[in-house]
């Protein structure tokens, strides 16, 4: 049909899809129409389903990235999966354009002895369970939660941070957040009592921010407790004088070096040159066995061979991310390989595929990051319309096609019926919104306020 606009398929409707369909949609050199297809019913990702929910201001984020949703030129569609719902080769038969925004949701493993234990999880089970991620394995999480009194996280990036916070808050302080109430209830009578936060270099060569590490100090019921002996190495006020970011951290952790624990409350141990070398336990996990390390001259952790025990009813494990294959596509080492976004098939450049966020360049950077990267991905989209090598060309609507064979895709305005329910349900409780956490339970509302309107 001439003049019909370029057809695009964003698969991923987290912050690197979003803001590469605003990229999309915000140009005037192309005519295009955005599908933002997600396999959940609910848009923004890791806004949603990975920021701790603790994290107000954070989270607001989907505020901004909602201004996308509303463009004229872009179509939500939730509660599709590609590959399974709609098969990858028959999306490209209907759209002349795919972007690849899926992410990087996979964990990484530890790889030593006992990490297959009861008592052993992955952050990211932890972190879908408090943010009610739809396929969160609620019962597993929450048995492992409810008898935990000493709480091990290997690894001092903001995902084990934000672990370590969650669990150690006081149940006022989680109220104002839009965790289902079923978390809140766990937490709030989860006996924790020590969280061990083990990083195997120093703290120099620790990932979190410094803000991530300084929020730890206003928690209303626990103590931050820091060995001082970690923060005598010379290396590390060497790394301090050239780098401003290290040098605030240990700064941070220098003001609480000394504490001690302050009856009634949790504590929080940051534990550095601690590498755990395998879980104990017979059943379920009763312990790590920890060898210390130094840091050799390139910066690696080297063991030294000094052992020990500690306790532990639950170890989480938070050492990254990785990407997964979707059917149908390529992946090397969890990322899709490309040339400057666009896929690479075989050593070659496939024609019409491209891919930003995470499952691009890896799990690395902050959700800012994604802007920068879908834009250079969507400049290589318009650069191949300039060139002829991509033009209008696709056949019938694939969401049309979808209906006819019974699937439920969700809409914006269906979206916004989910929206109106969480909100709704918040109000009951005294609080903005509650998170609905069951897919069945997103649906429902969509079809709730369908019949209402019928109504």
């Amino acid at each position: 049909m001439p003049g019909r606009p370029l057809r695009v398929a964003v698969v991923g409707a987290g912050p690197a899809g979003i803001y590469a369909a605003d990229a999309l949609a915000g140009q005037d050199d192309v005519p295009v129409a955005v599908d933002l297809i997600d396999r959940l019913p609910t848009p923004f990702g890791l806004v949603r389903h990975g920021i701790a929910p603790d994290h107000l201001k954070m989270r607001a984020l989907r505020e901004t990235l909602h201004h996308t949703l509303d463009h004229e030129r872009v179509r939500f569609v939730g509660n599709v999966e590609i590959g399974t719902d709609l098969a990858l080769d028959e999306l490209r038969r209907h759209v002349d354009a795919v972007v690849y925004t899926y992410g990087a949701a996979g964990d990484r493993a530890l790889g030593i002895p006992g990490e297959e234990l009861p008592g052993s999880l992955a952050a990211t089970d932890v972190v879908a369970w408090y943010c009610g991620h739809p396929d969160a394995d609620r019962g597993r999480v929450e048995e492992l939660v409810s008898r935990a009194r000493d709480v091990v996280v290997v690894g001092v990036g903001n995902v084990a941070l934000d672990v370590a916070r969650v669990l150690a808050r006081s149940p006022a302080e989680l109220h104002p957040t839009e965790m289902p109430h079923h978390v809140l209830d766990t937490l709030a009578a989860a006996p924790v009592e020590r969280i061990t936060v083990l990083g195997r270099r120093g703290p120099a060569q620790a990932s979190f921010t410094t803000q991530e590490l300084r929020e730890l100090g206003h928690l209303a019921a626990a103590t931050v407790l820091v060995d001082p002996a970690d923060l005598t190495d010379a290396g590390d006020a060497a790394l301090a004088a050239e780098d401003r970011h290290v040098a605030r951290n240990l700064a941070a952790l220098a003001d609480y070096a000394g504490h001690e624990a302050a009856p009634g409350t949790v504590s929080v141990r940051l534990r550095f040159h601690a590498r755990p070398v395998r879980l104990l336990g017979t059943d379920r996990v009763i312990g790590v066995e920890v060898e210390r390390t130094r840091v050799d001259a390139d910066g690696r952790a080297v063991g030294t061979g000094e052992l020990d025990v500690v306790p532990a009813d639950l170890v989480v494990r938070s050492v990254g991310y990785r990407g997964h294959a979707l059917p149908g596509l390529p992946l090397d080492g969890g990322t899709v390989p490309h040339d400057a976004g666009r896929v690479v098939r075989d050593g070659e450049v496939s024609r019409g595929e491209y891919v930003a966020g995470w499952i691009k360049r890896g799990p690395t950077g902050v959700v800012g990051t994604n802007k920068h990267d879908a834009r250079e991905t969507v400049a290589s989209l318009l650069a191949d319309v300039a060139s002829g090598v991509l033009q209008p060309g696709g056949d019938d609507d694939w969401v049309d096609t979808l209906l006819a064979r019974g699937g439920h895709p969700v809409l914006l305005a269906d979206w916004r019926a989910i929206d109106a329910a969480e909100i709704a349900l918040g109000a009951v409780h005294g609080r903005a919104r509650t998170t609905l956490h069951e897919r069945e339970s997103l649906l429902a509302a969509v079809r709730a306020a369908a019949a209402a309107q019928e109504g």
